[in-house]
């Protein structure tokens, strides 16, 4: 079997003619993906498959058409490009677009299975067929999956079709919304072993993030976390990745980092009229490691960067401006301005109307609660209400106990405020375990136990602080509501090991009554032992 490498990069081009199309497809990866093509058209064909396995769609394209250019009846090629214009995992999987390609290269099924030489080419084509074919998304996921896996038991050792399996059992979790775990592990486990076998494989480090991203199975990525972002340097989402397995150990520093990371690489990439969502997310997560970290200077930067994007349609370095991705832009930096209020405890009241979104309502009656004023409060709880009489549900429904809960308490309604969260916590304990930042913007757990402090039941607020950590491990506003309850409870020496991951976490934030608080008391415990 021949083996081609993509990573060959600007030496592996010019030996066969042709120059990089652009300096940031360096670095993607190493796959084995013998295939009819040869010369330019494969070189090209690999390229974008290795770019594809860590979700570079802009720059997976151009690689596809680039091999189409230089060899119009290469199958495979079309077959990339049609799985270029969808995610995978959070997508209605739209299929005009991926149709459009395939009809490119022919225009009826058989036409195009026709010019697939090999059995094996058939057979990863035929199920693209399915995905982009007729149904719901859900069945067309669905049935794509068992395609692929009639392909792998066809071809256990072919190291690409095992990869595009274990994405397409992803896919199908998300399509389904099948919490069993089965087809996580499934996938993980050939991810694994597709790690295992090829440690450069992209695809094989980013679906073993994938598939354990969750606070159980998490410390199963975190190897291919640390190396995903060395792998494909060139994919901003490849630096991004990992941050979802740093999240789910609190490595706080990790996630900043790597999003600042991601973001460069995608203003890098960025060109008018292409999408902004690799930058956006980067925003998104950054300013949340950040928040965690207490760096609220950077946290502020983020929202700064949202601001311009939302204004100008994207970056406007050099006088590029584009369209795309705006109203996401809009949205995020809702989100963005939402989570600052919360996690600083910078509390702000906002207006009340259609049009703020859930969570800024939340951070509304979270702030209008914290600083007594229930005219806010009550407004806030009636429109979230209105929302989830209107049909909205998930994480709408869950803020709209939460802000209820709030106005409640502050009532002095103690009873009916812990019953509207002990409905929040078997919504969210209903849900995917958490991954990514915060959802709802302030943890229910987290806030559950610091009503409980406030209602004099500390040790039923200290079992909510653990359970929030489990989920989310090492979030300071948990961690200091943990070390807290303790300390009500009398048990000193957890109340220390509490007030000192704190200290860990914020470290050196002078101006965080928290840390002060965290400091008197290790030293005071200190004092009592010696």
């Amino acid at each position: 079997m021949v083996r081609s490498r993509a990573f060959l990069g600007f030496t592996a081009l010019v030996i066969f003619g042709v120059l990089p199309v652009e300096g940031q497809f360096d670095n993607v990866g190493s796959i084995d993906f013998p295939t009819s093509a040869t010369g330019e058209a494969q070189q090209h064909f690999l390229r974008g498959v290795a770019i594809l396995h860590s979700f570079g769609w802009n720059q997976a394209i151009e690689q596809f058409q680039a091999a189409q250019e230089v060899d119009p009846d290469f199958a495979l090629a079309y077959w990339g490009e049609s799985l270029s214009y969808n995610h995978p995992l959070v997508s209605q999987m739209d299929a005009t677009e991926p149709s459009r390609v395939l009809k490119r290269l022919a225009s009826t099924r058989a036409a195009r299975l026709a010019k697939a030489p090999t059995d094996r080419e058939k057979g990863l084509l035929d199920a693209v067929e399915i995905l982009w074919g007729d149904g719901d998304h859900v069945a067309r996921r669905v049935g794509y999956m068992d395609a692929m896996e009639r392909l792998h038991d066809r071809y256990p050792d072919d190291s690409e079709i095992a990869a595009f399996y274990a994405l397409s059992m992803l896919s199908a979790v998300t399509a389904t919304g099948d919490l069993s775990g089965r087809l996580n592990i499934r996938a993980g486990t050939i991810a694994l072993k597709l790690s295992q076998q090829n440690p450069d494989h992209p695809g094989a480090v980013h679906y073993t993030i994938h598939a354990f991203d969750d606070p159980l199975h998490a410390p199963l990525a975190l190897a291919a976390a640390h190396r995903f972002a060395d792998i494909a340097p060139a994919v901003s989402h490849a630096r991004h990745m990992p941050t979802h397995i740093f999240i789910q150990h609190g490595m706080w520093d990790y996630v900043s980092n790597h999003n600042q990371s991601a973001y460069d690489a995608a203003r890098d990439l960025w060109q008018p009229g292409q999408s902004m969502g690799d930058a956006i997310h980067a925003l998104d997560w950054g300013q949340y490691g950040d928040l965690q970290l207490g760096d609220y200077e950077k946290a502020r930067l983020w929202i700064e960067r949202i601001d311009e994007m939302a204004e100008h349609g994207g970056f406007v370095e050099g006088g590029a401006r584009g369209e795309a991705g705006v109203a996401r832009a809009v949205s995020t930096n809702a989100l963005l301005r939402a989570r600052y209020t919360v996690e600083t405890e910078e509390w702000s009241v906002g207006p009340i109307s259609e049009s703020e979104t859930a969570p800024e309502l939340l951070a509304t009656g979270l702030s209008a609660a914290r600083l007594g004023d229930q005219g806010p409060l009550r407004e806030a709880e009636v429109e979230l209400r209105r929302r989830v009489e209107g049909g909205d549900g998930g994480y709408t429904e869950v803020m709209s106990k939460q802000v209820s809960a709030l106005l409640h308490a502050v009532m002095g309604h103690a009873e009916v405020a812990t019953r509207f969260m002990d409905e929040a916590v078997a919504l969210v304990d209903a849900m995917a375990p958490p991954r990514g930042a915060a959802n709802p913007i302030k943890p229910v757990h987290e806030l559950f136990g610091e009503l409980l402090l406030e209602l004099g039941q500390p040790a039923r607020a200290a079992e909510m602080f653990e359970t929030s950590l489990l989920r989310m491990p090492r979030r300071p506003r948990s961690v200091l509501g943990l070390a807290r309850a303790r300390v009500e409870l009398g048990d000193d020496v957890a109340a220390a090991d509490a007030y000192r991951s704190l200290t860990e976490i914020w470290v050196d934030r002078e101006s965080f009554e928290g840390l002060h608080e965290a400091r008197r008391f290790l030293g005071q415990t200190m004092n009592e032992t010696r």
